[in-house]
């Protein structure tokens, strides 16, 4: 046979044919749950290399190769490397008779199955032979290729595999409403639950890094000197991270042979996603169909959300803070890894865009960025030295915290938080731990009625797992109401003060970006140099 790229002869039909054959087998991915064995791998090589053994019609059969394609969807050829590989070794001439199983091993996707049976395979002489559903042989029995069984088993096969991937979807989403973890790896700063399916704990080491991370950011460091920083000491990125536990990830995104670092995109994602406050976040993206096996990104608002799935690595205060901070118009000073102070929180009172920072002197000063960028006749310069705000910002602060609270009890809550922290936060942490059984037991609960319902158990299986469950609940809220009232308790026992009203009212000297973002939402700036400060909490004062 020629290796011309476009062969056109026809086979003849005399005697002794040489058929350099290729044994093409697939497993998907719902085969190999399937109870048949006869669609395992081993099974369809067996069936395959028996039938070649027991050809007795004179002619001969050399088998060249077998192409495997091991957990892949038959919905697009595209993405099947062993059937590409294949159709390269035809074209070469190295091929001509393919062997399959049945024509579900080669197509579930009709419009390829015609266009190869009817156009491809004969365009380079290929004899195809499929020996069950249809049993077909192009080259002994051409007529049948054409009987209209071929293309019905087709559409049979395509519809198969769209309602697999339907119902596939439907369990998927059930359980990502249920707050399920179903992918393949955990995100960074958890792990695998070994004890419990579709379960995540926190990774200490990982998780470590995660709080950094927010800490630093919180206090006023931008991205990129978060990730130098990082990079510096040599501590791994996620992916890298994920490699060295032995898990086999890959980031598609990497450059073969670089070893991957952090970078500023890592960072900002982990400081954006909602997981780290204790939620389960699923469905972010999704495959296109279940024959354009692209991933496409979804819009938030039809993810799936269920909250306090899991142990927090971060406060949802300060998940808070930060999503308020990532929106602010920042800037970072040349050849300086910190924020300026007050980067993203001035704003012109009467253009509404943000002030522009510049250096005169020794003195630092703020002007309105439409009317130094812009055009001066837009609007005025809106001038504020940085020290003089700074201490205005912070004189406002000393007295907004004196009117909300006396000095003493101020004291006597910082005493408590001091002295009484070791007990505290073992009853805390105690509490948390219970509130998470009973949320876990209640889900439990849920998707054991989802069960039933899809008949998955019986209904008297269901009626004893509601009542394991329901017993479970209620002995966790008992215990539940006992750790909260220990801890009230414990926050409320009475203790020496160790401090006195003069260190209180010193305690706060200068104005940092952790106290600015911790009570400051935004600073108006008028023309004449008066301020307008936006607090988090209300000003008794206003």
């Amino acid at each position: 046979m020629s290796g011309n790229d476009s062969p056109r002869r026809s086979a003849g039909k005399q005697e002794g044919n040489l058929w350099k054959v290729a044994v093409y087998i697939r497993l998907s991915r719902e085969d190999s749950h399937c109870a048949d064995e006869s669609e395992s791998v081993a099974n369809q090589r067996a069936m395959l290399r028996e039938y070649i053994a027991s050809r007795q019609d004179g002619d001969g059969y050399v088998l060249i190769k077998e192409y495997v394609d091991d957990g892949v969807s038959g919905t697009t050829d595209d993405e099947r490397e062993a059937f590409q590989q294949m159709l390269s070794d035809i074209k070469k001439g190295l091929i001509n008779c393919v062997i399959v199983k049945d024509l579900a091993r080669s197509f579930r996707n009709y419009s390829d199955q015609g266009y190869y049976l009817d156009d491809w395979f004969p365009r380079y002489n290929v004899r195809f032979i499929s020996l069950f559903h249809q049993p077909l042989d192009s080259y002994r029995e051409p007529q049948a290729m054409r009987s209209i069984a071929v293309p019905i088993q087709g559409v049979l096969n395509e519809s198969h595999c769209a309602e697999t991937s339907d119902k596939v979807r439907a369990v998927l989403d059930m359980k990502r409403r249920r707050g399920e973890h179903i992918g393949s790896f955990a995100l960074y700063g958890y792990q695998k639950d070994p004890n419990r399916k579709n379960a995540i704990l926190t990774d200490p080491e990982a998780a470590e890094i995660v709080r950094e991370i927010f800490s630093r950011f919180l206090k006023g460091e931008s991205k990129t000197a978060i990730v130098q920083s990082l990079n510096t000491r040599g501590v791994p990125c996620p992916s890298l991270y994920k490699r060295r536990q032995g898990l086999r990830y890959s980031n598609p995104h990497l450059i073969p042979g670089k070893q991957p670092l952090w970078c500023s995109v890592t960072v900002t994602n982990i400081l954006k996603n909602r997981m780290y406050c204790g939620d389960m976040v699923q469905g972010r993206c999704r495959i296109k169909s279940y024959k354009i096996h692209i991933q496409e990104r979804v819009p938030e608002r039809e993810w799936y959300i269920a909250e306090n799935t899991h142990e927090a690595i971060v406060s949802r205060e300060d998940f808070q803070r930060v999503q308020e901070l990532l929106k602010l118009n920042t800037r970072t000073p040349p050849r300086q890894k910190e924020l300026c102070l007050f980067s993203g929180f001035l704003r012109c009172q009467d253009c509404g865009r943000a002030m522009s920072r510049s250096k005169s002197g020794n003195h630092v000063y703020y002007y309105c960025r439409t009317y130094k960028d812009r055009s001066q006749k837009a609007c005025t310069k809106h001038t504020l030295r940085h020290d003089r705000l700074e201490q205005a910002i912070l004189c406002t602060l000393h007295l907004l915290i004196y009117g909300a609270a006396d000095p003493i009890s101020i004291l006597s809550r910082l005493d408590k938080a001091s002295v009484r922290t070791s007990p505290a936060k073992a009853l805390s942490a105690a509490v948390s731990r219970k509130k998470q059984e009973l949320s876990d037991t209640v889900r439990y609960k849920a998707a054991a009625y989802e069960d039933w319902k899809d008949s998955v158990i019986s209904y008297q299986d269901y009626c004893e797992i509601k009542s394991r469950c329901q017993e479970r609940a209620e002995a966790l809220a008992e215990e539940l109401c006992s750790l909260q009232s220990s801890l009230e308790a414990e926050l409320c026992r009475p203790c020496p003060l160790p401090m006195d009203a003069y260190q209180i009212s010193h305690a706060m000297e200068t104005l940092s970006r952790e106290i600015l973002t911790e009570f400051v939402r935004r600073i108006r700036v008028w023309e004449d140099g008066r301020i307008g400060i936006i607090f988090r909490f209300s000003d008794i004062y206003r």
